[in-house]
């Protein structure tokens, strides 16, 4: 069972009423309205759609789509991609392994990206690389939820197995976007605090599910 939690508005997921009463995620946090909201993980999002629970959220007759589910993770997912997008055209991203590599001996990287889809013997070699330099492996900040698909669509380039995010604003909210979409998609917890804060005015609460 389900039950209520009360925690930090990073760690859920935000949701208001489209003017026709449907249930849409508010995955920044910056929609206007009454909002209700939900551990942000799959699974609990699921448990609410099938309890019900977002009518006694509202407190209305609401109209709530069953694949609600995998609305937010493609929203989630979306978010994070473009907030990398934004830090690649800044010019944060280093693409391909020998590049990587290279970067990772400056000294100026925070994080790393490795696809969900790229050769195992690769990405431990990588990570065995970044983990000597900085432990960043230690450090939680390889990001590994997106596919290479994913990964040459936003940054151009075919075939995108592996990346370097150079220190900067834009690289730090990419990892912290890309670990809400983990902890969503696999549950586990937040260490971070996402800057992207909601207005507390307009706090519901968690709804009990």
């Amino acid at each position: 069972m389900v039950t209520r939690r009360v925690g930090a508005p990073e760690t859920m997921i935000r949701f208001v009423l489209s003017p026709d009463d449907g249930v849409v995620p508010d995955i920044r946090r910056k929609l206007p309205g009454r909002g209700v909201w939900v551990d942000g993980t799959a699974a609990s999002i699921a448990a609410a759609v099938k309890k019900r629970a977002f009518a006694r959220g509202f407190k209305a007759q609401v109209v709530v789509s069953e694949t609600l589910p995998e609305q937010v993770e493609a929203l989630l997912r979306q978010a994070a991609l473009q907030r990398l997008a934004f830090a690649h055209k800044a010019g944060l991203v280093t693409r391909g392994f020998e590049k990587v590599k290279a970067a990772l001996a400056t000294g100026q990287v925070c994080g790393l990206i490795c696809a969900a889809d790229g050769a195992p013997d690769g990405r431990r070699k990588v990570e065995a690389l970044a983990k000597n330099a900085f432990d960043l492996h230690n450090k939680m900040t390889v990001v590994d939820v997106f596919d290479s698909a994913e990964l040459e669509r936003t940054l151009g380039r075919e075939r995108v197995v592996h990346a370097a995010l150079a220190i900067g604003r834009l690289s730090e909210l990419f990892i912290l976007d890309a670990a809400r979409l983990r902890v969503y998609l696999f549950g586990g917890t937040h260490d971070e605090t996402h800057p992207d804060q909601p207005d507390e005015l307009r706090f519901a609460g968690p709804i009990a599910i």
